[in-house]
């Protein structure tokens, strides 16, 4: 596509005006740039060369109290932000589906990390970032800029990283920094993947996809998003979001173990590890949990089913519906058959990452500021 070609893309149905999408300028070396979904379950990065990257947001609050004897077997790392210690990785970690997840320290952490953890320590970054549909608009369709120009700023707050550990001596580590940083909808960031198309030839738009009436179904941790977009707006008497994910499966399933073998508690990691392999293992016993597991999973697809033909109906109207998050992935099987047109997107849970990177290729302006 052209250098100098716009295409107007209106970001909601209140006909905000948007940055044309144009190929980029040069882009400087010393900045990276990158698409963050920081979700409540996972934080999942797109970056420009391709990698695409998830880790658990997993943190607490205090010292790893571990001392490691080799650095390649370090798996709990520490960092430092407004005066508090966190620990990242292998952890039992503090809860973050609660409203204020997106603006704390807590949040920042597990970003960090997972900065570090693709490898940017010391690096310039630019990039774009999301809110649930709810906390992003208002019921008359009016942008939250309060909450938006918080989590703007929460990410450019510093967070230190420990030294690594080991028996050599302990190795400096840089933060990665983050210069400039822009909020979209969660699930109108899947929207930008699906119309802007990538290739080794360059980059275009789908006008067909542009001009079709879509809704997006984001399934993730805390939140489902529902975002339709017809005429390049966001229609928002059928767009919102539903306060239900994958977060309350896994609560719904420590609870069923604790109950059923009389447990006082159960560490959070046991419990992901007893969902992947549908057992744990206690008293030297493994445990089959996979009724327990399609108990759960029944009752957040009854939810999600009510509200997706609340909002959609039967979807006779779009062109497609598009199924995209960590959920989809998950509960492929149970979502399979509601819709006709619908479609899992590839590599569901990236769907978010990768639009926002994509956004902040070609569609916004970047104009970072170093001094917040």
């Amino acid at each position: 596509m052209p250098k100098d070609q716009e295409i107007n893309i209106v970001q909601d149905a209140t006909k905000h005006p948007m940055p044309p999408m144009t190929v980029p300028q040069s882009q400087t070396p010393t900045v990276t740039r990158l698409g963050l979904d920081d979700g409540y379950a996972d934080t999942k990065l797109a970056l420009a060369d391709g990698r695409l990257l998830a880790i658990p947001s997993r943190a607490r609050l205090g010292q790893a109290g571990v001392t490691w004897m080799r650095e390649a077997e370090q798996t709990i790392f520490e960092y430092e932000t407004q005066g508090t210690i966190y620990s990242a990785g292998a952890v039992d970690g503090e809860p973050t589906h609660f409203d204020g997840y997106v603006t704390s320290g807590l949040n920042r952490v597990i970003v960090q990390h997972a900065l570090q953890s693709a490898g940017l320590a010391g690096q310039t970054l630019h990039l774009v970032s999301g809110l649930p549909v709810r906390a992003f608009y208002r019921h008359d369709g009016q942008r939250r800029t309060e909450a938006i120009a918080n989590k703007c700023d929460n990410l450019k707050l510093p967070v230190r990283p420990f030294p690594r550990q080991g028996k050599q001596r302990p190795r400096p580590i840089l933060p990665a920094s983050v210069a400039f940083h822009e909020v979209i909808p969660e699930a109108l960031a899947a929207w930008y993947d699906y119309v802007i198309l990538t290739s080794q030839e360059g980059v275009s738009l789908d006008a067909d996809r542009v001009n079709a009436p879509i809704a997006i179904v984001d399934i993730g941790g805390r939140t489902t998003d529902y975002v339709v977009v017809q005429d390049q707006g966001v229609v928002h008497g059928a767009s919102g979001s539903l306060n239900r994910g994958l977060l309350d499966v896994k609560q719904q399933i420590a609870q069923g173990i604790q109950d059923t073998f009389g447990l006082d508690s159960l560490s959070e990691q046991r419990v992901a590890a007893a969902m992947t392999h549908q057992s744990i293992r206690l008293h030297g016993k493994a445990h089959n949990i996979s009724e327990l597991i399609q108990i759960a999973q029944g009752e957040l697809v009854e939810r999600l089913y009510a509200e997706t033909r609340r909002l959609l109906g039967q979807g006779a109207e779009l062109d497609r519906v598009l199924f995209v998050g960590g959920g989809s992935a998950a509960l492929a099987k149970e979502i399979a058959n509601w819709f006709p047109n619908q479609q899992i997107i590839e590599q569901p849970a990236f769907a978010n990452a990768r639009g926002m990177l994509k956004y902040l290729q070609y569609v916004c302006e970047e104009q970072p500021n170093y001094g917040r």
